[in-house]
């Protein structure tokens, strides 16, 4: 298969750092089975969902080339997404939320392209082709809610986590996977979700991004639209779940109005939803979106801002009055009075206006952390950043002056001023300093032998978020996970069902017409007498082709079936309803 992935211009925007996510798709590894599980849920998910789901569900199948009756490649479908200005990329598994909110800011919708076992085909706790391709995708198509998405991926890769919140994502990847691997031993299941219950149980306050992964759950994964009465299904989880699809519908599940409550409301992954949100367009999905960036400390900054940024301990930036963005790792805040009025990175640190790093102050320069302080000079109304050169002047904030700036709070910094920098608007944003020494009360914060002092100036924090102000100033492809997706080694009698799955499938479609489908049903019965996709599969054939003593023998089998695991019972019917009533074809 060809896994180009600059096939679509979209594609061609992302950054290295999101790339080092994406994996080939490897479409050959599709096995016949995964395409019949596929096939099963989607033209049953139609079939239910033409009645419930919004109706950009089906118009956005056909915009965006998803095929009822084929795993789609994402090859085609970037051909066709980017007429819509987006594109789809394969990864595995879970991927960190600020990566995967990231590439929704991009307009890339990121698909987990493994699919669902057979023995899991109505909920899977993992992400899958067939959640991610057939529940996100086609929504997508309607502009509205595809701009909702983009912006929340915008403000959503920039809220701030937690340490712990790392630590729980990569518990719940692990958790997603052996739940969805073969033969994983119950003992090992009930052992990865007790840790998984330890660590939601002891969170502490829940992070920003906690918060908004929340309302992404309950808007983008699970959401409803219309009213609590009459709801329609929009969000991707209960698109592609054939189960929860029709236990949402009940009256078993609560239908509350989607608000920015729905921010505090916690869920579980492995188990279906007890209530669910309505919101009654998608013109107010971006409305609780705004509500909850305001609350961000990207919009709020301040002390609080920067003590989450220490709380994370990963790399994250803070934008100070004047522009100037610091980004590194954040390990010390110095407050007076509610307010910060010394903050401290330790480490890489970088410089930058305007999201473009400032020459000469990357990582190189400041490799060993970066320390400066936030305010007003003591005694003098005016901020350093809104003295103009008669006012510098005045103070001795000028080049080749020694001066001592005492601050409100207690920071003090004297030295040899050497050089300024200034923003498009001519305030002064950095100003460096020899011979200087930083002090708060008797500690000493900066030596004269520590070198070059770069003070930047500011008189308060504007903002404070994840990642980097210049994405190009640090190496970011770092990205390690502490577990991959299982791939076992096929059994010959898996790879013997494999071969009649095909078989079937190439007689349904024309490439060969010789195959004995009764045979097939014979060595199906006989070696495998619990698979019951594929006598779904062959029931068809035979109910198009008007063969009653085939249909006959393949319902009585499937009522064996059925007798021997009634938790099957209701797969079965479905299956069995859907070819005795018009099948839904692929033409919608």
């Amino acid at each position: 298969m060809n896994t180009n992935i600059e096939e679509n211009d979209v594609l061609k925007r992302l950054p290295k750092h999101l790339k080092q996510f994406i994996k080939p798709q490897n479409y050959s590894d599709y096995s016949a089975i995964d395409q019949a599980v596929w096939r099963y849920v989607m033209r049953k998910n139609v079939d239910f969902l033409k009645h419930v789901a919004h109706s950009s569900y089906l118009e956005g199948l056909k915009q965006t080339g998803i095929s009822l009756n084929n795993i789609p490649n994402l090859y085609g479908m970037n051909r066709i997404l980017k007429q819509i200005g987006w594109a789809a990329v394969a990864v595995d598994g879970f991927i960190p939320p600020n990566a995967f909110m990231e590439f929704q800011a991009y307009n890339v919708l990121v698909i987990a392209s493994d699919i669902r076992q057979l023995e899991h085909i109505e909920y899977t706790p993992a992400p899958d082709i067939i959640h991610e391709g057939a529940g996100h995708a086609p929504i997508i198509a309607n502009p509205e809610y595809a701009e909702y998405l983009r912006r929340f991926g915008e403000i959503g890769c920039k809220a701030i986590s937690s340490a712990k919140d790392y630590e729980l994502y990569e518990a719940v990847r692990h958790l997603s996977i052996i739940k969805e691997a073969p033969n994983t031993s119950e003992a090992d299941i009930a052992s990865a979700e007790e840790t998984v219950n330890h660590l939601q149980k002891n969170m502490g306050e829940p992070s920003e991004m906690a918060l908004i992964r929340n309302l992404h759950w309950w808007t983008v994964e699970y959401g409803l639209i219309g009213t609590p009465e009459q709801p329609k299904i929009y969000g991707a989880g209960l698109l592609s779940s054939i189960g929860e699809s029709a236990w949402c519908m009940t009256n078993h599940v609560k239908k509350l109005p989607y608000t920015i409550q729905a921010t505090y409301q916690d869920f579980d992954i492995t188990k279906p939803q007890p209530q669910l949100f309505v919101t009654p367009n998608f013109a107010h999905l971006g409305l609780v979106l705004e509500e909850f960036a305001n609350t961000m400390a990207l919009r709020k900054g301040g002390l609080k801002g920067i003590k989450k940024l220490i709380n994370s301990e990963a790399l994250g930036s803070i934008e100070l009055s004047t522009g100037i963005q610091i980004s590194g790792i954040f390990n010390k805040v110095i407050a007076n009075e509610g307010k910060p009025i010394y903050f401290q990175t330790k480490g890489k640190t970088a410089l930058a206006y305007r999201e473009k790093e400032l020459v000469g102050h990357g990582t190189k320069t400041h490799q060993y952390g970066f320390g400066s302080p936030i305010g007003k000079l003591k005694g003098i109304n005016i901020a350093i950043e809104d003295m103009s050169p008669r006012d510098l002047r005045a103070y001795n904030i000028f080049e080749e002056e020694t001066v001592t700036l005492h601050f409100e709070g207690g920071i003090s910094v004297s030295g040899e001023i050497i050089t300024g920098k200034r923003n498009l608007q001519g305030k002064i944003i950095l100003i460096s300093f020899k011979n200087c020494t930083v002090s708060y009360g008797k500690t000493i914060l900066f030596k004269p032998e520590n070198g070059i002092y770069n003070m930047a100036v500011g008189k308060s924090i504007v903002s404070a978020f994840s990642g980097p102000a210049d994405l190009n100033s640090f190496d970011l492809i770092t990205h390690k996970t502490s577990s991959q997706t299982i791939k076992i080694e096929k059994s010959k009698s898996q790879i013997q069902l494999e071969s009649l799955y095909q078989q079937v499938s190439d007689f349904r479609n024309g490439k060969n017409k010789t195959i004995s489908r009764n045979k097939v049903l014979e060595t199906l019965i006989t070696e495998h007498p619990n698979d019951w996709l594929l006598a779904i599969e062959l029931y068809e054939l035979a109910f198009k082709a008007n063969e009653k003593p085939l249909c006959k023998r393949i319902l009585q089998h499937l009522e064996s079936i059925k007798q021997n695991q009634p938790q099957l019972g209701k797969l079965i019917d479905d299956g069995i309803g859907i070819v005795n009533s018009a099948p839904v074809t692929n033409s919608f």
